[in-house]
């Protein structure tokens, strides 16, 4: 008999009908003449209650002996539970242990603190929350990629290895095959990159943005969805040296249209969590953070505010005396400083824009005051940065002006200007942080408990 996933037992059986299901168990009980078994297999968050006869083949030997983490396949009919809290149960016919988890299984039935569980990377999806993690990281990724397909966008995968820094701050991993012990010299003594595998010096790439701009003065509206790295040692519960990023890009889109695509999309995944992956939402807000349904829902609803960021300065210098770090025009904006603006004063999302150009980067399109950049972010409650974004500066020498004034090398960036010079055009993008919203969709409140296997300062592990 086809194995059946609980999820869709759960969905699509009927009492009476005879089943196939496999998974760990959670526990066991004994009673006289048969023994309780709560089965998981991770497809949703409920188990399966199987009930296991003493006059079943190796009862005695095995399936009374079964402990919390073993592994089992049982066929059994489906009936209905005369238990709360569950639909139906299994009366197994008959169970095959294909593992028999020893008594010292790291996780047993308690709870345990995030902190231990990163300890044990490699069965933490085994938990509720882990588990509940990696359905609604699955299933955001799949919505991420319906939400761009359906509105006519095309899918380009960038390059992870680069020789560019879209960020031109530097914090970036070097990729390398020359020996580290004794790598070749150049007369002035520095390690000669010319007799590396690439010819000169390559990094791991800190976004795909610079690569999509290419597709997107091609093609039109393009997006990339992959990983990114970022060698800054912030040993924070908001960064991680590596993660993943979706990336849009859009060509003839000015700032107005980016901001508009952006709440669009932010609005979408809220609502598609709180519909497709409801049964992990509500366990997030029973279990994680009180308010994520209210949250969400917010979200999902209502249109966000939007403010420039000379407006926001003004709000949030009203409330200086309540800030670790004081607000003034002309300084970036703190995690303190974006949630005070919608947990506070707005209770929504925020769309701050035009930024001062000394804490942008070089593409951002320059205003025409000279002192701003058509640079966006959206703030969200719990989080504050959620999305990063700009008009991207499609004027040649203006581009060229902005790499020099912050020490880049032109030649670095020839590729680039040259979208400039041959058929350029407006065009505009934001990044989002997937971990970000995976922190906003769940309540979860450290980074490294949404990523399946975190990378950050001191540890690569697994």
């Amino acid at each position: 008999m086809q194995q059946k996933s609980i999820t869709k037992i759960l969905q699509q059986g009927t009492a009476g009908s005879v089943v196939t299901l496999c998974g760990w168990v959670r526990t066991r009980r004994d009673a006289k003449t048969f023994s309780f078994i709560e089965l998981h297999d991770g497809s949703c968050m409920s188990g399966m209650q199987i009930v296991a006869d003493n006059s079943l083949p190796g009862y005695d030997d095995s399936i009374s002996k079964l402990t919390t983490g073993s592994s089992i396949c049982v066929t059994g009919s489906l009936a209905d539970s005369p238990g709360k809290g569950q639909k139906f149960e299994v009366q197994a016919t008959s169970i095959t242990v294909h593992n028999r988890a020893p008594e010292e299984y790291p996780l047993q039935k308690k709870r345990h603190t995030f902190e231990y569980l990163r300890e044990i990377a490699h069965l933490r999806p085994r938990t509720n929350s882990l588990g509940a993690i990696a359905r609604l990281r699955s299933s955001l990724s799949y919505a991420i990629h319906t939400f761009f397909q359906q509105r006519g966008f095309i899918c380009v995968h960038t390059p992870i290895i680069t020789a560019s820094d879209c960020e031109g701050a530097g914090e970036m991993f070097r990729v390398s095959a020359l020996d580290a012990h004794n790598p070749p010299r150049t007369e002035g003594g520095t390690v000669d990159f010319g007799k590396d595998f690439f010819g000169k010096e390559a990094r791991l790439t800190v976004s795909g943005q610079l690569e999509a701009e290419c597709y997107a003065l091609a093609l039109g509206k393009v997006y990339t969805f992959g990983p990114t790295f970022r060698a800054e040692n912030s040993n924070t519960s908001r960064h991680l040296a590596e993660f993943w990023m979706i990336e849009p890009e859009m060509a003839f889109y000015e700032l107005l249209q980016d901001m508009d695509l952006a709440e669009e999309f932010v609005r979408y995944l809220a609502r598609h969590a709180l519909d497709a992956c409801r049964e992990d939402i509500d366990f997030f807000n029973l279990r994680i953070e009180k308010t994520l349904i209210r949250t969400l829902e917010n979200i999902a609803d209502n249109q966000f505010v939007r403010l420039t960021y000379t407006e926001a300065i003004t709000e949030l210098e009203k409330h200086n005396e309540t800030f670790e770090y004081k607000v003034s025009w002309g300084a970036d904006l703190q995690s303190e400083h974006e949630r005070f603006l919608t947990e506070q004063v707005h209770k929504k999302p925020v769309i701050v824009y035009n930024y001062p150009k000394a804490i942008k980067a070089f593409y951002m399109k320059l205003n025409d005051d000279e002192k701003t950049v058509r640079a966006m972010d959206v703030l969200v409650p719990r989080i504050g940065e959620l999305i990063g974004g700009s008009e991207r500066e499609d004027r040649h020498d203006v581009l060229v002006n902005r790499i020099r004034a912050l020490g880049l090398d032109v030649d670095d960036y020839r590729w680039y200007l040259d979208l400039r010079k041959f058929g350029g055009a407006p065009h505009a993008g934001f990044g989002l942080g997937f971990e970000r919203l995976l922190l906003l969709m769940s309540g979860m409140q450290n980074i490294r408990d949404v990523i399946p296997f975190p990378r950050y300062p001191g540890n690569a592990e697994f």
